[in-house]
């Protein structure tokens, strides 16, 4: 029996330091929305980071998992450019109230000065990005001109279908957290011993969150989410893909499930502010009623995405109206992905999909007597604008075992700790801890030292050791070139199981990665190093007394899977891949000459396989 051998293409391009652009051009933006559904790029989103303050190991959390799924899309397109394989959005959400205060703190109380303040902070980020070796092939911001356009433009086809009115707003509302809450979300926290250190003020809080809240009483305009309830919890509970881990699924529909006592499960929301409070955002269009309205930030925030896959789409309709919304849906949307934080679940799952389903749905007043919008009508799959097909929703990430915190001191500075470890070694922590994403995980120093020693042992060491002058001397002092021979009951080669599990390997990262299981695809590499370290150990092929032809064919094997490992690393760990591509030959590596004529398939992958290394020197590089 010959052990089929499947060639792994190595590593292929888009996975060293990608590009990053300072911002998507409308031209750039709307030339990724004229292709066919049929090659629509891979969309995946970040959240916008609202630059308040410096950026956290949060943010860069979110960065990496979204960065590691993108760079494995592209390796499964080998063959189209950027845009039309992959479409990676990340940016900033540079309106609010937050803004507005954080900025006149920044400039000693001087007003008019926000702007100069998010192009600083924004900067920030996407210099976090950039060192983290993310490749998101846009950066958005909602402060440029061409999100403004998007955002009066649905809210004006929202306000002409009649889902914006107007009404006034009595609740609370956390000016942290940027959001409006019902009382049923609120709880209040009294007052805390005096010998607390620092004793708390009673004071009530948001349950979600735990950020304070105020009551606040203005007129605003409201956006009729209520209505969409019935449509939304059809969408959850028959989209099991929806929204990732399933526990959040779960949440989400709990959301949308009215409450025990009668209690609606959705209320319509505010979403706009008095300028007269907040002045730092978009206009409302057209506002002439309530003295001058400011654009709710988490509505313009959320239309971001859109913004980033050229909305407004191509027309198929001659009448260029507002509310004539029949667009040829191509290009990048929807998004395949979306990566956000468990805090921010509610706006992602519910607002944002209720407003794409008010652009599709009739106008409000034609609905039936219940003013509820039912699947039916948002139209066929084809006809309305499709919401996210997944939600990825991570868990946060604690400190020694306690919530990051500015006034406890242990937040975790993500600049800070890469330019001590090496971006590769965090975002392999990153993963290697908190690819699960269900559960909130603890950065520990202890814990990266311990992980970084596990990928410079299974890996590092192991390459060097592979790649030794010695071994390749010995595995050249032979009598014949047979491979790997294997008995149907018996391993007569030591390196039979390797091999094996080196070929499966691909397979199970792609599987794993389908799902989004991203710490399960790293552990399926890990484990493989593990083997593969074993082997090495057991067979000794510096020893002497191990025969010249099983040096040979465990160098083989070996260098066979460094070159599958690099490739299936290499979306977790770029700099890692590039450098171990770049010692493997590069692209070179994947092709081998020779004639293969009136061989069998199996035969053929085995002599491509075998030939790819034999004889081939390869110098060992230092990884870490």
């Amino acid at each position: 029996m010959i052990l089929r051998a499947v060639r792994v293409p190595l590593l292929g391009r888009g996975l060293g330091h990608a590009a990053l652009l300072p911002t998507c051009s409308r031209r750039s933006i709307h030339s990724l929305s004229n292709s066919t559904d049929s090659t629509k790029p891979f969309y995946i989103t970040t959240p916008i980071f609202y630059p308040n303050a410096a950026p956290h190991i949060g943010h860069l959390y979110s960065l990496v998992a979204a960065d590691v799924i993108a760079r494995h899309q592209r390796q499964r397109r080998p063959n189209r450019d950027d845009s039309d394989g992959v479409v990676f959005l990340a940016g900033t959400d540079e309106h609010g109230m937050k803004i507005q205060k954080a900025a006149a703190v920044y400039f000693d109380g001087q007003a008019g000065r926000e702007q100069e303040f998010c192009d600083r902070l924004s900067e920030r980020f996407r210099d976090l990005a950039e060192r983290a070796g993310v490749s998101n092939s846009c950066f958005m911001r909602t402060t440029m001109p061409e999100h403004k356009e998007v955002v009066m433009r649905v809210w004006r086809i929202l306000d002409e279908k009649g889902y914006i009115y107007k009404g006034k707003y009595e609740g609370w509302y956390s000016v942290t957290d940027e959001c409006f809450y019902t009382d049923s979300q609120v709880v209040f926290v009294p007052a805390s011993s005096p010998s607390s250190s620092p004793p708390a003020e009673p004071m009530y809080k948001s349950i979600e969150t735990s950020s304070p809240v105020t009551w606040v009483s203005e007129e605003n305009y409201m956006f009729r989410l209520s209505a969409f309830r019935e449509a939304l919890l059809h969408h959850y509970t028959h989209n099991k893909s929806s929204v990732f881990p399933e526990q959040y699924r779960l949440d989400v529909i709990g959301m949308l499930e009215d409450q025990p006592g009668g209690a609606q499960a959705l209320e319509d929301i505010s979403i706009s502010r008095p300028r007269s409070r907040l002045s730092w955002g978009v206009p409302v269009p057209g506002d002439d009623h309530l003295g001058g309205q400011t654009v709710y930030v988490w509505f313009d925030a959320l239309l971001i995405y859109l913004t980033g896959s050229g909305y407004p789409w191509e027309l198929s309709s001659t009448k260029n109206t507002a509310s004539s919304l029949t667009a040829t849906r191509t290009g990048t949307w929807p998004p395949n992905v979306q990566v956000i934080g468990k805090d921010i679940l509610r706006f992602h799952a519910i607002y944002l999909p209720a407003i794409l389903m008010a652009l599709s749905a009739p106008h409000y007043t034609t609905l039936a007597g219940s003013s509820t919008v039912q699947p039916k009508h948002l139209g066929a799959p084809q006809g309305g604008i499709p919401l996210a097909q997944t939600l990825l929703t991570h868990a946060h990430w604690t400190s020694d075992g306690q919530k990051m915190s500015k006034s406890i001191g242990n937040v975790v500075d993500p600049i800070a700790v890469m330019e001590e470890w090496g971006a590769d070694v965090v975002r392999f922590y990153l993963i290697r801890v908190g690819g699960r994403w269900a559960s909130d995980v603890d950065w520990s120093t202890p814990q990266l030292t311990k992980h970084k020693h596990e990928i410079e042992s299974q890996l590092g060491n192991y390459f060097l050791r592979v790649a030794s002058p010695k071994i390749f001397a010995r595995s050249e002092d032979r009598e014949s070139d047979d491979g790997i021979a294997v008995n149907e009951t018996e391993n007569v080669d030591p390196n039979h199981t390797l091999l094996k599990l080196t070929l499966a390997l691909e397979g199970k990262v792609d599987r794993h990665m389908e799902r989004l299981e991203a710490g399960l695809a790293l552990n399926e590499v890990m484990n493989l190093l593990k083997t593969a370290n074993k082997t090495l150990t057991d067979i000794a092929p510096w020893s002497a007394s191990t025969p010249p032809h099983l040096v040979h064919t465990t160098r083989i094997v070996a260098l066979e899977t460094v070159r599958v490992v690099a490739r299936c690393l290499a979306p977790f760990m770029p700099g890692v891949g590039a450098k171990l591509s770049e010692a493997l030959g590069g692209e070179d590596v994947s092709r081998v000459a020779g004639a293969t004529t009136g061989k069998t398939e199996a035969e053929k992958e085995m002599e491509r396989f075998w030939r790819r290394w034999s004889g081939r020197d390869v110098k060992g590089v230092r990884l870490f």
